[in-house]
């Protein structure tokens, strides 16, 4: 069984897509469970509220830089910690080419808070800076229409290992032929032999 973990990260605003976009990562498993894939989602609500020896952050953080795919959604800011997660997977990609990364922008965005469009608007340059492009989608079915299609990529290229079902050994099977005979002597002799082949003599 492979196991393919991915971290969703996103602020508090787009609650109802991350429980749908958990919801479609669910659904996805089982589909893929028979073909010898298990998908492992972790979202910040997964963990408890408790501080960890350097705090809840870094207990994010380490499962980041652990995740195979790493999605990112985006509606009207970047906060702080979101914007950390995506360092720390960036970060995690330039040196061991793994998590792949995926950022998502909910369009069109809905604030007139400049302090949040000013967090949006940096990050985005950021990206450009770093040649990492977004993409865009204006409901939860883009998305998943998105993001599901760039999982089959990745089947297709091999990233995800599907158990070849045509290639699995059959089943062993254990049979066994019991061959007994049995004679008599004399007349009018019934013989029956029961299923472990001990012979019964019924004379009359």
């Amino acid at each position: 069984m492979q196991r393919i973990k991915l971290f969703l990260a996103s602020s508090s605003e787009l609650k109802e897509d991350r429980e749908q976009f958990e919801i479609f990562i669910y659904r996805k498993c089982k589909a893929w469970f028979d073909k010898g894939i298990f998908l492992h989602l972790d979202i910040w609500e997964d963990y408890m509220d408790a501080m960890g020896e350097n705090g809840l952050q870094s207990e994010y953080n380490k499962a980041v830089t652990g995740c195979d795919l790493f999605v990112m959604l985006v509606h009207n800011k970047v906060g702080k910690y979101t914007a950390e997660e995506f360092e720390k997977a960036f970060g995690s990609f330039k040196d061991n080419k793994k998590p792949f990364i995926f950022t998502y922008f909910k369009t069109p965005y809905t604030t007139q808070d400049r302090a949040d469009l000013q967090s949006l608007w940096a990050f985005e340059d950021k990206l450009n800076a770093l040649k990492h492009f977004k993409t865009e989608y204006k409901n939860i079915e883009g998305l998943r229409e998105h993001f599901g299609n760039q999982l089959e990529k990745l089947g297709a290229n091999g990233f995800v290992e599907f158990k070849n079902e045509s290639t699995q050994a059959p089943a062993a099977q254990n049979i066994t032929t019991i061959t007994n005979t049995a004679t008599t002597t004399g007349n009018g002799n019934i013989i029956i032999q029961d299923v472990t082949g001990n012979d019964i003599n019924i004379t009359g």
